[in-house]
């Protein structure tokens, strides 16, 4: 599907504007604490023309022919871009997970990556603790991968999500 920039995005959102709209498909997860496992996900990129994207996600466990299995997680938040050169950004997220965790992520994006590492995290009296994480999007041959390193469960920052995704429509 071919994407066109909107005729109202900020302009300091441009480094990430290639993220815009829904995205939908498969990834992979493990970690030492859990068994690994297959999830379907869907991500949703929107602006309404000010200098923030409104960000959605959501994923389902699936067995090994792709059914759903169960519902698992739930994030939403606001990705915030402050252009600092031509095609270059500083980056903030702000997302909030069903799981009762509330994160800030720093980083940068450029050339259709983006790349950003937990600068706060805040919990719930019954979330999982979680120490820290880095993500890592990026544009390949217009897909959207991504890979999520995470720090928790008295574990080291290590691979814990990663998936490939199709642009299924606009914003």
């Amino acid at each position: 599907m071919a994407f066109e920039l909107p005729s109202d995005l900020h302009p300091d959102m441009g480094p990430v504007a290639w993220m815009l709209g829904t995205w939908r498909g498969n990834g992979h997860g493990d970690y030492p604490t859990i068994d690994p496992f297959q999830f379907g996900q869907e991500l949703i990129f929107t602006h309404d023309g000010r200098p923030f994207f409104h960000y959605m996600a959501r994923s389902w466990i699936v067995d090994d022919e792709g059914n759903e299995v169960r519902k698992a997680a739930i994030e939403t938040g606001f990705l915030r871009c402050k252009q600092t050169g031509m095609g270059v950004g500083k980056v903030e997220f702000v997302l909030t997970h069903n799981t009762g965790i509330v994160e800030v992520w720093v980083g940068n994006a450029e050339g259709g990556k983006l790349e950003i590492v937990t600068d706060a995290i805040g919990v719930t009296e019954t979330a999982k603790p979680v120490q820290g994480g880095k993500r890592l999007y990026g544009n390949v041959e217009g897909d959207l991968l991504y890979a999520y390193d995470m720090a928790a469960a008295d574990q080291p920052l290590q691979p814990h999500l990663w998936a490939r995704l199709q642009r299924a429509g606009k914003a």
